[in-house]
């Protein structure tokens, strides 16, 4: 594959987007995401869409600019519908400060919605999931489930206050998280989507060469899920999740079955896991609380080269 001194991120690490050094004072960061509803409100579908790639520029430090709309839509099917996807998807476009340039339409037999964006970043400033160093401290800002909740919504069995919870998350940008992670230094972090938690956090160990440890029961996780899990309503995604983690986990105590599906299951805009330096911890924490933004302990980083990933109940168990 050709190589370029200024590309600093590319494929190799599987970061959340690629990275292209312009000057020694700016780098523009390229994304791209779309997917079919999970919702039926194509508002609110249109929202989580958005909110899924532009937190990916987030996720690399960096702040969105521009975003390009990709739609999959029927041309038998109402256009009034498109309409209200295309207008949540703006409402975080703009949220996020960035502006809408165009983008490209073809007809589907089923709907898709998502946004090609791109963002800027100091090339000093870059936060990578091939960053995280023995000490670090894993830190999620948002609770798990999503995956869950909208398979329970499309069979018709989610409860009205479990999926606004899940909706309420999937719609927040993780804009602020992103900020604190430039203002306390953090150079290690990735948003949880479609590789579910697991999968992310073996990504990053992956690319970092680092062995991580887990806190089962300290990962936070949305009301109803465990309910929905024990039913048996785990989305597809979530197997897949698992056969391609087999060998990278290594559970060190019994863990509930049903917690470890949801440790594997595929996120929608889920949250990001962060590697905070140790000795940064508290201000990192109190960045947080000051802007209202849940985060919770989840991990660390314990040696240098790559390990299984041990899976505890509780930190020192």
């Amino acid at each position: 594959m050709p190589q370029d001194p200024a590309l600093l991120i590319g494929m190799h690490t599987r970061d959340d987007a690629g990275v292209y050094r312009l000057s020694e004072e700016k780098a523009l960061i390229q994304t791209l995401d779309f997917f079919t509803p999970m919702v039926d409100n194509p508002y609110i579908f249109g929202q989580i869409a958005a909110t899924n790639a532009l937190n990916d520029v987030y996720a690399m430090g960096g702040r969105p600019l521009l975003a390009m709309n990709i739609v999959c839509f029927p041309q038998c099917e109402d256009m009034s519908i498109l309409g209200q996807i295309l207008e949540g998807g703006l409402s975080k476009i703009k949220e996020a400060g960035a502006l809408l340039v165009g983008g490209h339409t073809v007809d589907d037999n089923e709907p898709k919605y998502g946004l090609a964006v791109t963002g800027l970043v100091h090339p000093q400033q870059i936060v990578s999931n091939s960053a995280a160093r023995p000490g670090d401290l894993l830190y999620l800002s948002k609770p798990l489930g999503n995956g869950i909740i909208t398979t329970a919504i499309k069979a018709e069995m989610a409860e009205a206050q479990d999926m606004e919870e899940a909706l309420g998350w999937m719609t927040t940008l993780n804009k602020g998280a992103g900020e604190v992670m430039h203002q306390c230094g953090i150079k290690a972090a990735t948003d949880i989507t479609g590789f579910g938690f697991l999968g992310h956090l073996y990504e990053m160990a992956s690319a970092s060469d680092v062995a991580v440890e887990v806190y089962a029961q300290m990962i936070p996780v949305m009301s109803g899920v465990f309910t929905y899990a024990g039913l048996g309503l785990i989305p597809a995604g979530a197997y897949n999740n698992r056969d391609y983690l087999q060998g990278k986990i290594c559970y060190h105590e019994q863990i509930d079955p049903d917690r470890r599906e949801i440790m594997f299951c595929p996120e929608t805009a889920g949250g990001l896991l962060m590697a905070v330096p140790a000795g940064r911890e508290q201000e990192f924490l109190q960045q947080m609380a000051a802007r209202q933004i849940y985060v919770s302990l989840v991990g660390r980083v314990i040696a240098e080269k790559f390990a299984p990933i041990n899976i505890l109940g509780q930190p020192g168990t």
